[in-house]
């Protein structure tokens, strides 16, 4: 069952997301060869701690830290670590803003140093798919109308995109429904209603989409090592169109 959020749920969200995006302008200062994702992981406790708010990943179904840190081949639930970034990384920062109970979650890219240029259209590409998708989260069209505004945009730059992890509702967990895959037919799937509340979170990849577990149980990579994105933002249907509830 999809939960309809009232006007006062999504303004506490919105709350949520504004720390979120607070917490991510300050990340990209930090991003720097030499940089550490356990630095990060630490930062982002004392920066939820100071604003009122908690990690709510933290815990979920047994996974351990605040953030999910995700370098280059590795597409999401990288574990934080202490081995250094260097120039030319990616990283992907996640993570889900528990405040006064109300969620919000996005995900965010970060070059460190100087990338190449296949991955500066690989970020380009995989940011614009986001908002393409966006776009198309408006009261009265389908879930498949996001994902087919994701999937033929991002293989028409010569792109792959991930099949194994979607977007999803949120709030008052993390994860509820609707689904929301980033692929697709356009017209098909749930009607869109205003008052949903779900995350868009394309993870667009450089070679194929297909994806390895690691032992770990949570991170997932490329089957072929090549280099993967994401951008996700929380977006709620209002009726003046879609409201991102995580902008930056």
């Amino acid at each position: 069952m999809i939960v309809l959020k009232s006007e006062r749920e999504i303004q506490a969200m919105h709350e949520s997301g504004k720390i979120l995006a607070g917490c991510h302008r300050e990340i990209a200062k930090m991003i720097a060869p030499g940089v550490t994702t356990w630095e990060i992981e630490e930062f982002v406790e004392k920066y939820l701690k100071q604003a009122g708010a908690k990690p709510e990943q933290k815990g979920y179904k047994g996974y351990e830290y605040a953030t999910c840190a995700s370098i280059n081949e590795e597409i999401c639930h990288g574990y934080p670590r202490k081995t250094p970034l260097k120039s030319g990384d990616i990283v992907t920062i996640d993570m889900v803003v528990n405040h006064n109970g109300a969620l919000a979650d996005s995900a965010w890219t970060y070059k460190v140093g100087t990338v190449s240029e296949e991955i500066e259209r690989l970020l380009s590409v995989t940011k614009e798919s986001l908002y393409r998708g966006i776009e198309q989260a408006v009261i009265g069209n389908r879930i498949g109308d996001i994902g087919h505004a994701i999937q033929s945009y991002a293989e028409g730059e010569g792109f792959s995109v991930v099949r194994d992890f979607i977007g999803h509702g949120i709030g008052p967990s993390i994860h509820e429904k609707p689904e929301i895959p980033h692929y697709g037919l356009p017209h098909k799937g749930a009607r869109l209603k205003e008052g949903m509340v779900f995350t868009i979170e394309p993870m667009i990849n450089v070679g194929t989409y297909k994806v390895v577990r690691h032992p770990n149980g949570w991170t997932a990579s490329t089957a072929d090592n090549k280099y993967s994105a994401q951008y996700e933002h929380t977006i709620a249907l209002t009726k003046n169109g879609p409201l991102i509830l995580t902008e930056q």
